[in-house]
């Protein structure tokens, strides 16, 4: 068998690259009766299907098992990632901070390096995103400001991508096919822009495509999304993807702690002194509730 990695993935076929060779693949019944659905990103075994003829763009090939993946993301559905941009516009769309905060508690559960980008800073003022930045660099967040189209700051965040794999995530129309198009001269990803009549950005990202960089690593450009669930988490796991109550751990009078109402809770009294930002900490008990109710239905 051949070791490979999935790196696209187009109405049921997966093409995984082994070797610098590209193989188009089928993946056995047997994932789809336990279960499994194989993700970009995956490292997998392959066996030839057939031949290889030499008219063909791809070798035809079967995938036959999923090595153990080291994390994942239910959206986008990718596999194997060392860090994820978290990337939004500082005019439009205008910045859903709710959205933010759920994208960083998956990357968080998942053990993913993240980064906040704030994009098109050449079409807004400082002031407009000035809070955002100071607020999520104080909770211990790497925040990166840049334009891709006038190509500010773009240097800094090459050298944040080199040998890594990373995806790039957030809503449609802040810019991220541009960006790539900016970093990867000749990448000619499709992009889209506004919808002047609802203010949205225009979905150009249709799959998830794992894309070699010149400069070393791997980076997947993913189709723009509005919401997000929290899937896959539990009300009393929630404490844990808020990096700001980490150092509180243990210190409560209770063990097991949920920083919601009991007394002698040190995030609530560091919440008190403004240790801890009021957004991120009203962010944690509205998620909290819902995963509550959640349970209970």
């Amino acid at each position: 068998m051949i070791q490979g990695t999935i790196i696209k993935g187009i109405a049921g076929f997966y093409y995984v690259e082994a070797n610098q060779v590209i193989y188009e693949c089928k993946a056995r019944g047997k994932f789809r009766q336990d279960n499994i659905i194989p993700v970009i990103g995956d490292n997998v075994l392959i066996t030839l299907a057939l031949e290889e003829n030499s008219g063909d763009k791809y070798r035809i090939a079967v995938i036959e098992e999923i090595l153990d993946r080291k994390n994942s993301l239910i959206r986008p559905a990718v596999a194997n990632i060392d860090q994820a941009i978290v990337m939004f516009s500082v005019t439009y769309p205008e910045i859903h901070l709710d959205l933010l905060d759920r994208f960083l508690i998956m990357i968080e559960k998942e053990n993913i390096k993240p980064y906040i980008v704030l994009n098109k800073i050449d079409d807004g003022k400082e002031e407009d995103y000035r809070n955002i930045v100071e607020s999520y660099t104080y909770v211990g967040y790497e925040v990166l400001c840049l334009s891709a189209k006038k190509e500010v700051n773009i240097e800094i965040l090459k050298e944040k991508l080199k040998g890594q794999t990373t995806v790039f995530a957030g809503p449609s129309g802040v810019g991220k096919s541009t960006l790539l198009n900016t970093i990867e001269k000749g990448l000619s990803l499709e992009t889209g822009g506004m919808s002047q009549k609802i203010k949205r950005g225009k979905h150009t990202t249709r799959h998830v495509e794992l894309i070699p960089l010149s400069i070393g690593g791997f980076v997947l450009d993913t189709p723009g999304f509005t919401s997000l669930q929290l899937e896959g988490i539990d009300k009393d796991e929630l404490k844990h993807y808020f990096r700001e109550f980490i150092r509180f751990e243990g210190l409560c009078r209770f063990k097991g702690c949920s920083h919601t109402h009991e007394p002698g809770c040190m995030v609530k009294q560091a919440l008190d002194t403004r240790e801890i930002l009021k957004p991120r900490y009203d962010s944690y008990i509205t998620y909290y509730n819902q995963l509550q109710d959640i349970r209970r239905w």
